[in-house]
């Protein structure tokens, strides 16, 4: 069964937070997170929907990128990954990658640089951030919250029409698959390393992915979740885990889908068939039929 009310951060907040500060963030539409203004931006930039999270059977998923920004632990994590010990570095947002012909391979959500005491470019790295797709329809559950949140705090949705999801199988395949193909292929070529952040929940869905040590890796998976701190009543990101992969090993398990039977498969074929059949009897001729009608 679904919790009832399937919002779990607004604007920054847990939705039961009715506290001042919580109550401000919500009037004012701000993020909380590092967003590259003030304010909410998602979706709408006037009229932003501002969930962070979502409820998925008893715990949370990070539907918003931005929302992995908090106090920049991603940043911190993937530059011990990308460079040595004690260098000097800083974020980049927004890096538009091109391939050889001109053509864009998309945006890198963050490029982490270092550099020397003269300001110099040393190094870089690449760190993607998959939030999750949602199935259904969340805004509607945000927008009746919103009115009143002390109201509606305890909102029943769970009969409404399009249940709003987390839906891990498209946040693969529609976005982290094309990630590690296009942008991911370019880091690659040039023997950069790439950083991918996604939460417990969305990694628990992925195949597992071949294993090697951090110093051979091309790709480092930073784990995180959303602990909720009683005393703040908030949710703060933690990391769980870092998984180390290669290039290759790590695109194939992902974009290579694992095959059913295919008993299974010719089993739906006939079932299909036969209902097919049974509506529409088709009218069998032989070659002696048609050279003499």
């Amino acid at each position: 069964m679904p919790i009832k009310n399937p919002l779990a951060e607004v604007f920054g907040f847990p939705i039961d937070n009715l506290g001042d500060n919580a109550s401000r963030y919500r009037k004012n539409k701000l993020c909380p997170y590092n967003n590259k203004v003030p304010s909410c931006t998602k979706d709408k930039a006037n009229d932003p929907l501002g969930v962070c999270s979502v409820f998925d059977k008893g715990n949370v998923a990070i539907t918003c990128p931005i929302r992995f920004r908090q106090d920049w632990l991603i940043a911190e994590d993937a530059a011990s990954f990308f460079f040595p010990p004690n260098s000097m570095w800083t974020s980049l947002t927004e890096i538009r990658l091109n391939d050889s012909n001109g053509q864009s391979a998309g945006n890198i959500d963050i490029v982490l640089v270092s550099y020397d005491n003269h300001g110099k470019l040393l190094d870089f790295g690449s760190l993607e951030i998959q939030g999750v797709y949602i199935s259904g329809n969340v805004r509607k559950p945000f927008e009746q919250y919103i009115k009143d949140p002390t109201k509606n705090v305890s909102l029943d949705w769970s009969n409404e029409k399009n249940y709003p999801r987390p839906d891990y199988l498209s946040s693969s395949r529609k976005r982290l698959a094309p990630q590690l193909i296009y942008k991911g292929g370019i880091l690659k070529h040039w023997n950069k390393k790439m950083a991918v952040a996604l939460d417990n929940s969305f990694f628990q869905t992925l195949p597992k992915l071949p294993e090697t040590n951090e110093k051979d890796a091309d790709i480092a998976w930073f784990i995180y979740d959303l602990v909720h701190n009683q005393n703040k009543n908030i949710f703060e990101l933690q990391k769980i885990k870092v998984i180390y992969t290669n290039f290759k090993d790590a695109l194939n398990k992902i974009t290579m889908p694992l095959p059913g039977k295919i008993g299974d498969f010719i089993t739906i074929l006939q079932d299909k068939l036969d209902e097919k059949l049974e509506d529409n009897p088709p009218e069998n001729h032989t070659l002696n039929d048609i050279l003499n009608a």
